[in-house]
């Protein structure tokens, strides 16, 4: 019979390395909850300020939960992770982080946005300038080791997955990861309540919360890179009352993703009568960077949608 287990928030570590020892072995079928901390580190809290935001140790940032050792996973085969709940804190933060962001040449000085929310209900969380966001959890991390050996950053995603900030991740889903390591070693963690696609300005709404999942084998089936199967509609919480668009046109798809993005910010603070810093830090958590096109060389649309269900 499968068995369920739990992780507690101490088990963490920063990085991935397949030298790491296990925090736990579980048989192919088994539960596990992970206790997770919030992508800070818990250097911010409740009570935080943009000081604190300043002030961040890097090193200690998207700590995840973990690893664990899965009996008979080896390199080649798929690991079939399925997202089975979550158990949220009923608070979490988003911030702009200078140097980081999709826009961090514009906005350059440290900003916090306290957020709390029913964890419950998870109705949608007040903004404090203006409007409610739709939440929706997933971890944003979530992976196995990499085959070379070494410490390798948790920020940058990688083939065997590790920070994707990929929001169909959500309760119901099941994702795949190749195999690299004997036992797979995984680990998750860097929780949100809510996130637009792009997670723009670098945070999204990052909450602490615990997460239960079932992790099975799939003997030689890794796939090459990261598959989701979602367990229905991707946006029906945010699409009840359509959408703002804008967007970018040129033959840089990097541009223009800044380009459409820069314009909704210019466009929510105007319609909504908040700083452009505090548009930004929304759109990070509930706008979603589209690409529209990119076939009609030489030229690429990006587009920015934002749910007009936040001011509704």
């Amino acid at each position: 019979m499968p068995s369920n287990h739990r992780l507690t928030r101490d088990q963490h570590h920063f990085g991935w390395d397949n030298a790491l020892t296990p925090a736990l072995s579980i048989k192919p079928g088994d539960t596990v909850t992970f206790e997770t901390i919030d992508a800070s580190g818990g250097q911010l809290g409740r009570d935080s300020t943009a000081a604190d935001v300043a002030r961040l140790d890097f090193a200690k940032v998207n700590p995840v939960t973990g690893p664990v050792f899965v009996d008979g996973a080896m390199p080649g085969d798929a690991l079939e992770v399925t997202i089975l709940e979550f158990a949220p804190s009923g608070w979490g933060w988003t911030a702009n982080i200078p140097g980081f962001g999709l826009l961090a040449d514009r906005f350059t000085e440290p900003h916090l946005h306290i957020w709390e929310y029913d964890p419950a209900t998870l109705a949608p969380a007040a903004f404090k300038p203006g409007g409610r966001v739709p939440l929706r959890p997933f971890p944003g991390v979530i992976g196995v080791a990499l085959a070379e050996p070494g410490l390798h950053s948790v920020v940058p995603p990688r083939r065997v997955g590790g920070n994707m900030d990929t929001r169909d991740i959500v309760q119901g889903a099941t994702v795949y990861f190749p195999v690299e390591v004997p036992g797979a070693l995984f680990s998750l963690g860097d929780v949100h309540a809510g996130q637009g696609d792009g997670e723009v300005c670098g945070t999204a709404i990052e909450s602490p919360m615990d997460v239960t999942v079932q992790i099975g084998l799939i003997k030689g089936a890794a796939p090459r890179f990261p598959r989701i199967v979602t367990p229905g509609p991707r946006s029906r919480h945010m699409d009840s009352h359509g959408y703002e668009v804008t967007t970018g046109i040129g033959p840089d798809l990097m541009t223009g993703a800044r380009d459409a993005l820069g314009q909704m910010v210019d466009l929510i603070a105007a319609q909504h009568g908040m700083s452009a810093l505090d548009a930004y830090l929304l759109c990070s958590a509930c706008a979603d960077l589209k690409i529209s096109e990119i076939v009609d060389q030489p030229n690429w649309v990006v587009s920015c949608h934002f749910p007009r269900v936040v001011f509704a």
